[in-house]
Parts: C-alpha cells; structure tokens; sequence
C-alpha cells in the first residue's frame, strides 16, 4: 500500500481519521526558498467546515511543523508536519466493523486487510486526509509561485445549481488569486445562492449531493511534462484521485469534445504580439501530455457523500445476514466547497514534481 507520490518532490501522507494526528512529509524541496507558514494556515482555512453547509465535526487543523524549515526558510531536509485529530467520536462506528456502509471503503477495505482496517471514520480512506495533502499542497503552491505558477479552482455546479466557467483562454493569475481568497469559491455568487439551496434541500430529506469543480493552472511554460507516463494529465489525474470522493476528471474539452468534430475541436495557432497561443484552448493547454503554454484546465465530478441518514441495505461480513443500515454521526451533506482547496493542492504537488 502506498501513500507516496512523486519522484522529484516525494509526498508521504500518513495517519488515520481518527488516529490521534494526521500529517504529511515533502522531501525533495531545494534548500533556501521562503515558506510562508501563515500563508500555509491560510490555506488550510479553505478546506474547513462551513457554517451551514458541512459537518459538525470542528478540526482547527493546527500544522506542527517539525522539519524542513528554519525561521521560514527551507534546509534540504523533508518537510515534515503532523496535525492533530481532535474532534472525534469513535463510538459512531461502533456498528460498522462487520456492516460495510454503502459506497465507502469499508467493504473492500476488509478484504484488502483481512478485517483489521479501521473503521473510524473511514480509517485512511477519509476525506479527513485530505487536510495531510492541502498541507503538502500549500507548500508546493509557495514552490510554484516562485516560477510565475498559479492554481485557483471553484465549484462549477453543486447538484443542479451551476457556476460560470474560467475563461479558458483569459483566465488570469489574479483571478486565481480573488476566487482563493474568497469564502466561498465561486465565481458568480448569485449561483450561491442556488448551490446552498441544493445542499440544504438534500440534508432536510437526510440526504447528500456531489458536483463539479473546475481548476485552472497559468504560468506553466510549453514543453512542460512528458509525452507517456509522466504527462500533466497523467500526474494530476494521479494526485486528484487521492481525494476519495472524486469520480471523473476531463481535461479541456473533455467529454464534449468527444461529441465534435476534429474542425470544431481543434485549436488553431495565431501570432499574439512575441508569443505564438491558440485561439481557444478546448485542448486545456495540454498537447501530447505537455504543457503548450495556454492555461491548464480541467475539471472533476465529486460524488454525493455516501454518509446518509436514509436507510440503506448491507451485509453482516460475520453472519452473511443482509441488514438494514442508517448511518448516523457528523457528516457533510456536500463536500464540493471543502473540496476546492484539495484539487489545487493535488494539482500544485503534481506539476511541482514536473518542475523541480
């Protein structure tokens, strides 16, 4: 089982949901480069729960950095940080060890560690994770900025309710940096309005939805990546899986583009003052997994929370018995928000390890 990726910059994510801390280590990282760490607190703000819209559970996500800086400047050893689980309730998944709750780990899980995973909170498998890999994330947004790269993403559509899309020709650094800045990150806050409707509307009826979110990198310079295995879709893809509620994910054009043809899909190249780009960008600045200098875009389908207060069938794993299941606890009835942050933190470690 691995919990590594990369092979330039190496990130370990370790710990469980109800383990008593997660964290992240960043190994690779030159020596002599600036880490802001209230920026790092910052970020990590963006993934906690909203009033409202997400769970009970309340983690201040408080990062112990205990290597690889020094009065906030890199030293060439691994980065190490560990945060600490505070708010948990373990007893909530006391009726689970034998009772796989539907579409979580649960099931394959047992059978993977002949039943001696941990079901709190869904162990290693838990969305808790993700705050070990905005962690690691955060630091590598600070490496790429270094090199003129932004991320910034925003939730597309929560069930029905649907943003704007970036301007995937325009879309500009400090865009980027107004949506990160923002508590809630969408680009037309009227679609708000809509999205905490859907959300609101699901938990009344015990109930949860998934969505959309759309991430844009600029500043990557063409040539960037590999052709094969090492590909900028390849490796975001790879790192944007690691959050467990996500689904799909399409570069560009995507799914749509499937439904065209070659003259509709294709981008032309035109002359823009020194610099050659393309008239759109239904390619999401990526041709032959390299970088072709237009913005990176992408987008990845979240899936409903599985945590539901509906009743739901399952099987004793002991008995054989089939059951009825209400899972009950803290959850969220949406994660899309919370989500934002995650995927570009997943998407800063990917390129990260294709620029250094």
């Amino acid at each position: 089982m691995s919990c590594s990726t990369g092979k330039n910059i190496v990130v370990t994510v370790f710990g469980q949901s109800h383990s008593q801390a997660i964290g992240a280590v960043v190994d690779g990282v030159p020596a002599g480069i600036g880490i802001d760490e209230s920026r790092i607190a910052d970020f990590m703000k963006r993934r906690s729960a909203k009033d409202g819209i997400s769970t009970a559970r309340r983690e201040a996500d408080e990062i112990r950095i205990v290597s690889g800086i020094v009065d906030g400047i890199t030293c060439g050893a691994p980065i190490c940080a560990i945060i600490g689980n505070v708010d948990t309730k373990s007893s909530d998944y006391d009726d689970f060890k034998n009772l796989p709750r539907p579409s979580h780990s649960d099931f394959s899980a047992y059978f993977k560690h002949n039943g001696n995973n941990d079901i709190r909170g869904g162990g290693n498998s838990s969305g808790r994770m993700t705050a070990a890999i905005c962690f690691a994330g955060a630091v590598c947004i600070q490496l790429l900025e270094k090199k003129g790269i932004y991320i910034g993403a925003h939730a597309l559509s929560v069930y029905d309710a649907e943003d704007e899309r970036f301007d995937p020709v325009n879309v500009s650094a400090e865009e980027l940096k107004k949506i990160g800045s923002s508590e809630y990150p969408v680009l037309n806050p009227d679609s708000l309005e809509k999205m905490k409707k859907a959300i609101e509307d699901a938990k009344a009826e015990k109930d949860s939805v998934g969505g959309v979110i759309e991430c844009a990198i600029v500043g990557i310079e063409a040539g960037t990546g590999e052709p094969m295995f090492d590909g900028i879709e390849n490796k975001i893809s790879s790192s944007v899986f690691a959050i467990p509620a996500i689904k799909g994910i399409e570069f560009g054009s995507g799914f749509d583009g499937s439904r065209k043809h070659g003259s509709e899909n294709n981008d032309d190249f035109r002359k823009c003052g020194e610099k050659i780009v393309t008239s759109k960008n239904d390619h999401g600045g990526i041709l032959g997994g390299m970088a072709s200098g237009m913005p990176v875009i992408f987008r990845c389908a979240v899936k409903p929370v599985p945590s539901i207060g509906k009743a739901q069938r399952s099987v004793d794993l002991e008995s054989g018995e089939e059951k009825e299941i209400t899972v009950c606890g803290r959850h969220d009835s949406c994660i899309v928000m919370r989500a934002v942050p995650c995927i570009e933190a997943a998407a800063a470690i990917a390129i990260a390890d294709l620029v250094f």
